[in-house]
C-alpha cells in the first residue's frame, strides 16, 4: 500500500513540476525572429560572401595563390607608359590592368586565406549569407569592371606596344652590329695600311 501510495505521489509530483515549467514559459513574450523579415545580429567575424573592391586591386595575385580550392581566377594586362591607372586608396600605384577577377562561390569554402595576404586589403569577407541561386552559372562573379571591349583594347594595345618595343630593339640591334662591322672595317683597313709595302721590306 505504501508503494502504491509513493508511485501516486511520484506521478502527481512529476506532472506538478512539469506544468510548472510550461505555466512559467506560458507568459513570457516570445523571442522568436520572423526570418526572412528579420534577421539575427551576425558576429564581426563571421565569414560568409566575398566582396573586391576593384578600385583597389593592384593585380598581384596573393589571393589567387592563397586559395585551397582554386575557386579565384585573375587575369592581369601591363599598363601602357602612357595609361594613368591611378592609386589605392592606400596610396599604391597600380600597373597592371584587372581584366577578370572572377571568383566561384560554387567552390568557395569561406576559409578568409585569401583574405589576408591582400596587400591593399581590397578583399573582404561580408555579412552576405542569402545568395543561393538555382544555376550554378550564377555562382560565379565577376568583379572586373572592365567591359569585354575594353579588355580586348588593352590586350591589343599592350601587344601592339611589345611588337613595336621588339623591333626598335632589332634596330638597335642591328644598328650596333653594322656599327661593329664598320668600326672592324675601319680598324682592318688602317691596320693595312700601317702595314710596309713590299718594296719597303726590299730596301
Amino acid at each position: 500500500m505504501k508503494k502504491y501510495l509513493k508511485n501516486t505521489w511520484d506521478a502527481l509530483w512529476t506532472i506538478f513540476i512539469g506544468m510548472k515549467v510550461t505555466w512559467k514559459h506560458l507568459f513570457i513574450p516570445s523571442v522568436t525572429i520572423q526570418y526572412p523579415d528579420e534577421h539575427r545580429p551576425i558576429p564581426d567575424r563571421a565569414r560568409n560572401r566575398l566582396y573586391v573592391n576593384i578600385d583597389d586591386c593592384i593585380g598581384c595575385m596573393q589571393c589567387q595563390r592563397a586559395c585551397p580550392v582554386d575557386c579565384i581566377d585573375i587575369k592581369t594586362v601591363k599598363a601602357l607608359p602612357t595609361d594613368e591607372l591611378g592609386l589605392t586608396s592606400k596610396g599604391t600605384k597600380k600597373a597592371l590592368w584587372v581584366t577578370q577577377f572572377n571568383i566561384d562561390f560554387a567552390k568557395c569554402m569561406y576559409c578568409q586565406l585569401c583574405v589576408f595576404p591582400c596587400p591593399t586589403e581590397c578583399i573582404t569577407m561580408t555579412k552576405v549569407f542569402e545568395f543561393s541561386e538555382y544555376e550554378r552559372e550564377k555562382l560565379l562573379y565577376n568583379f572586373s569592371n572592365l567591359t569585354l571591349s575594353e579588355v580586348k583594347e588593352k590586350e591589343e594595345n599592350y601587344a601592339k606596344f611589345m611588337e613595336k618595343k621588339a623591333a626598335e630593339k632589332a634596330a638597335a640591334a642591328k644598328a650596333k652590329a653594322a656599327a661593329e662591322a664598320k668600326a672592324k672595317q675601319e680598324s682592318e683597313k688602317k691596320d693595312n695600311d700601317n702595314k710596309p709595302s713590299s718594296e719597303e721590306k726590299d730596301s
